[in-house]
């Protein structure tokens, strides 16, 4: 099995090959487009800014690929809010992927940090990205922008308000916490793609 995580102007790609290795995978990070076209499994993670992440991937063409792709993709973090139509974060319209889109998390007591940083519950777990025993479970978050709950949402986290903590359309799936840096639970949901 072929997995490919991409390569652009984020941050993040790392740690995401080092899970990799750590479930016995030899990951391709590349932005090769005939590499990424041919791989069983694509990785879109990232740590960024929007706005500039966009610019940087339409710029090499990089959005158009990802749009079409039809093997299973799992974006992580940035790489879920880009999957989405438009994102507040610098007024970025992003790939379009799921057809919603992403606000800046508005504190509404003192006590509410932002950007929501470290661990937390994900619950209304779905298939097949989530088994039902990670219902519950802890995972880990780094993000200042959300996803609103919607029609493709698989888990839900609450902080500030509830929110989109996955996604899922046809091929397409995305956590907005980093599987990578969860633990056993973030292996037994990369795992769970792996086998997609």
């Amino acid at each position: 099995m072929s997995v490919v995580i991409i390569k652009y102007n984020a941050g993040n790609i790392f740690s995401v090959d080092s899970a990799m290795k750590r479930l016995g995978v030899e990951a391709t990070v590349t932005d090769d487009k005939k590499l990424i076209e041919s791989a069983n499994k694509v990785i879109f993670p990232g740590v960024g800014e929007a706005g500039t992440t966009m610019k940087y991937l339409h710029e090499n063409g990089l959005d158009t690929l990802i749009r079409n792709l039809k093997q299973p993709v799992l974006g992580i973090c940035l790489g879920m809010q880009l999957m989405c139509k438009h994102s507040e974060e610098a007024d970025t319209d992003c790939l379009g992927v799921f057809d919603t889109g992403v606000k800046r998390f508005i504190p509404e007591r003192h006590e509410d940090k932002i950007p929501h940083m470290g661990w937390n519950t994900i619950q209304d777990v779905k298939l097949p990205l989530f088994d039902p025993s990670l219902e519950n479970q802890y995972v880990y978050f780094v993000h200042s922008y959300y996803v609103p709950l919607n029609i493709y949402t698989t888990a839900v986290t609450d902080y500030v308000l509830p929110f989109s903590a996955a996604l899922h359309k046809d091929n397409f799936y995305a956590t907005q916490f980093h599987p990578e840096k969860s633990g056993s639970v973030g292996e037994q949901i990369l795992t769970n793609f792996l086998k997609l």
